[in-house]
C-alpha cells in the first residue's frame, strides 16, 4: 500500500477507516434513473484475489455515462458509480496479482481481456466472453461489490466506475502505461479517443486517397476524423447539427463540415451528390438510429463501408431494405475501435507522448470532481467535446 505522503495532495481528502484496508473517499453516486450525481462518502473495500485498487487522478465524461445515468443501457443497476474513461495510480494489489505494483500509472479497461477465452484467443474480435458475462451484473467476478454507501451496496459500471476517488478492478481490467504520461489528457485513451481513432484505422482500415464522412463531431467522432487523416484519406466530411464544432473538426483533419439542417434534401442525398455516388467510408458516432440508416445510405452503393460506432438506446431498432447491401455495401460495428485495448492503449499513450497524436485537443473543459453535474450539463447542451474531471 502506498504511504499517504506519497499520494498526490488532491487525494488527502480520502482517509483510512479503523480497518486500514478499507478506504473512505468521495464518489459520485447515482441513486436512480435520471437522478443527478450525488457526491457521497463511500467505503471502498480492499482488493481481493487478482484485483487491484486504484487512486483515480482524472476521468472523462462520456456520452455512454449519460446513457447509464438515464437507464438506457442493459448493464445499469442502481445505486451505481458510473464512469469508465479514466486514469490513475495503483494504490494496492490483491493476492495473485503479478502485472502491477503500487505506484504504477494505469488506465482501467471498460473492455477487459482475460486472455484465455475463445474470443481472447481469436484475432477477429476484441470482446472477452468472461468479462462480457460479468459486466452485466454490475458486480465483481465473485458476485459482490467493493463499494458501500450509507449501508447500501453500490454497483459498478463497465468494470471500472471511475467516478470515485478510489476504485477496485480485476487485474484483467487495467493496463499499465508510461509513468511520465499526464493522466488528465491520456484518460481519454481509455474510451473516447481509442473508440473513434481505432474505428477508422483498425475496423474500417481507411486507405490512402479515400473519401470519408463522420456523423457526429463529439469526442469519438473527432477522433475518427483524426484516424481518417492519419490513414491518408483525401476527403473527410464532418456532419453535425452543431456548427460550433466545425472549426475544431477542420483543425483535426476534416476537409469540410456540413449541417444537415442547411439542406432541403436528406443528408444521404447531399453526401451522394457531393461525392458522385457515395463515400468509401462512413462513421456513425451519434448513437441515433435515424443517423445510422442515413450513414449506411451515404456510403457508395458498390463498395462503401459504414461503421456503427455510436451507442443507441437498449430498446431501439433500425429498419432498412436488405437489398441496399446486394450491390456491395458493407456495414460493421466497432467497440473501442475493435482494438485489444490491454495492448493498444499503452501504445496509444506512447504515441501521444511522442507527439504523434494530440489527444489533448479533444479536452475542452477541466473541472474539479465535485462539479460533475456541471460537466454533464456541458455534455448534454453540446457545449463541450470532452470534459475531464480532476480529483
Amino acid at each position: 500500500m502506498i504511504p499517504l505522503n506519497n499520494i498526490p495532495k488532491t487525494s488527502m481528502k480520502s482517509i483510512y477507516l479503523h480497518d486500514p484496508n478499507i478506504i473512505k473517499c468521495r464518489a459520485a453516486v447515482t441513486w436512480g434513473v435520471n437522478k443527478p450525481f450525488s457526491i457521497e462518502e463511500v467505503e471502498v473495500a480492499p482488493p481481493k484475489v487478482n484485483e487491484i485498487r486504484i487512486k483515480m487522478v482524472a476521468t472523462g465524461i462520456c456520452r455512454t455515462d449519460d446513457h447509464g445515468m438515464k437507464g438506457k443501457l442493459e448493464n445499469s443497476y442502481f445505486p451505481i458509480i458510473l464512469g469508465h474513461e479514466g486514469a490513475g495510480i495503483v494504490e494496492s494489489i490483491g493476492e495473485g496479482v503479478e502485472r502491477f505494483k503500487p505506484g504504477d500509472k494505469v488506465i482501467p479497461l471498460c473492455l477487459p481481456q482475460c486472455g484465455q477465452c475463445i474470443c481472447c484467443n481469436d484475432p477477429r474480435t476484441n470482446i472477452c466472453i468472461v468479462a462480457s458475462t460479468d459486466n452485466r451484473r454490475g458486480l465483481m467476478a465473485d458476485g459482490t461489490s467493493r463499494y458501500t454507501c450509507k449501508g447500501k451496496q453500490i454497483y459498478n459500471f463497465f468494470h471500472t466506475s471511475t467516478f470515485s476517488e478510489y476504485i477496485v478492478v480485476e487485474e484483467i481490467a487495467a493496463t499499465k502505461i508510461d509513468n511520465n504520461a499526464p493522466l488528465d489528457n491520456v484518460s481519454l485513451i481509455g474510451c473516447g479517443f481509442t473508440t473513434g481513432y481505432g474505428a477508422a484505422l483498425n475496423t474500417a482500415k481507411v486507405h490512402p486517397g479515400s473519401t470519408c464522412a463522420v456523423f457526429g463531431l463529439g469526442c469519438v467522432g473527432l477522433a475518427a476524423v483524426m484516424g481518417c487523416k492519419a490513414a491518408g484519406a483525401s476527403r473527410i466530411i464532418g456532419v453535425d447539427i452543431n456548427k460550433d464544432k466545425f472549426d475544431l473538426a477542420k483543425e483535426l483533419g476534416a476537409t469540410e463540415c456540413i449541417n444537415p439542417k442547411d439542406y432541403d434534401k436528406t443528408i444521404e442525398q447531399v453526401l451522394q451528390e457531393k461525392t458522385g455516388g457515395g463515400l468509401d467510408y462512413v462513421f456513425e458516432c451519434v448513437g441515433n438510429t435515424n443517423t445510422m440508416v442515413a450513414a449506411i445510405k451515404s456510403s457508395h452503393f458498390a463498395f462503401g463501408t459504414t461503421v456503427i460506432v455510436g451507442v443507441s438506446d437498449k430498446n431501439e431498432t433500425i429498419t432498412i431494405d436488405p437489398m441496399i447491401f446486394l450491390t456491395g455495401r458493407k456495414m460493421a460495428s466497432s467497440i473501442l475501435g475493435g482494438l485489444r485495448v490491454k495492448d493498444a492503449i499503452p501504445k496509444l499513450v506512447t504515441a501521444y507522448m511522442e507527439k504523434k497524436v494530440d489527444v489533448g485537443k479533444l479536452v475542452t473543459h477541466r473541472l474539479p470532481f465535485e462539479e460533475i453535474n456541471k460537466g454533464f450539463d456541458l455534455l448534454q447542451s453540446g457545449k463541450s467535446i470532452r470534459t475531464v474531471l480532476l480529483f
